[in-house]
């Protein structure tokens, strides 16, 4: 099947009104689990919609007037292919995420209730969008869990900072991102304010970054990567004299790791680490390193010799 989006009515904002009115020219409406590339595969399962309960469609597919102006990258499913009385497809639809609709007009468009729609698949037959949406549940539960983690293990004194800092994505990602960057700056303010003493900021720092180094989800969040800009803010010689003053503890040592592996280090300053750090740290990762350090330290990072 060639996917040629909506026709007839792709132009002007979406609208509940526009989609009732192709819905009241159906005759046939087949949802395929499914994106439109794929709509023709008989491996997908599909749910033939006719009669009344084309209009009973109609109420679960209600938007929100005017869509979100966003366009998801992907192509999206299930596809909900609308035909008339002559057979021909009037058309295509795509939902995305469970949670939008693509196709009634110039942009993508929020269900007014994604979870309902969901449902009223799964009882049809179609339960791919409830298991993406249990599975995406999942997640978030413990995407909030990690967040939660991260914010307790701020130094004394930065939690409510940190807080704000951790405040999760919206839909507008330019006004989260003016706020993110205010909270940061915030954050680094008061870190040098209750932190006066470069070592003794730069140890706190280290054990805050070393949080989500033994995270299972794996990767640093955006509120990880304001502790990393923080560190690599700080003078070099500074924190190289940190390690010297006294010993760190293993999540300062987990913390250090994640810094001197980063990108930005090695890039502005190379991947050899001087002696006794790097005995120091290179002892911390064969001991208890998780696979992300034990893989950096074979390619050569913190100074030991690439083993690969």
């Amino acid at each position: 099947m060639i996917y040629k989006g909506t026709m007839g009515i792709t132009e002007g904002p979406p609208t509940t009104a526009r989609l009732r009115d192709v819905l009241n020219r159906a005759a046939r409406v087949v949802v395929v689990e499914g994106s439109p590339d794929e709509a023709d595969s008989a491996d997908l399962a599909r749910i033939v919609v006719t009669g009344a309960e084309i209009a009973d469609l109609a109420q679960q597919l209600a938007i929100v007037d005017g869509g979100n102006g966003d366009r998801c990258l992907c192509h999206g499913w299930p596809t909900i292919m609308v035909h008339d009385s002559k057979g021909e497809l009037i058309a295509c639809w795509t939902l995305h995420h469970q949670s939008g609709l693509r196709g009634v007009g110039d942009c993508d468009a929020d269900l007014r209730d994604g979870p309902a729609l969901t449902e009223w698949l799964a009882e049809r037959g179609l339960t791919q969008s409830r298991k993406v949406q249990e599975e995406l549940a999942v997640q978030e539960a413990e995407a909030e869990r990690r967040r939660m983690r991260w914010v307790h293990a701020a130094p004394a004194g930065l939690a409510d900072a940190a807080a704000d800092v951790a405040h999760p994505p919206g839909r507008d990602h330019e006004a989260w991102s003016r706020r993110l960057q205010d909270a940061e700056d915030r954050l680094a303010a008061l870190t040098q304010h209750r932190y006066p003493d470069g070592i003794e900021r730069i140890r706190a720092l280290l054990a805050w970054a070393g949080i989500p180094a033994r995270e299972s989800t794996g990767g640093l969040k955006w509120h990880d990567m304001t502790v990393q800009r923080q560190l690599l803010a700080e003078a070099p010689d500074l924190i190289l004299a940190t390690f010297a003053a006294r010993p760190l503890s293993p999540v300062q040592l987990d913390g250090a790791a994640e810094l001197f592996g980063s990108f930005e280090w090695t890039r502005a300053h190379g991947r050899q680490l001087p002696e006794p750090l790097k005995s120091m740290l290179i002892g911390h990762i064969q001991a208890d390193g998780t696979d992300a350090m034990r893989f950096r330290m074979r390619h050569g990072y913190y100074g030991g010799e690439r083993s690969v």
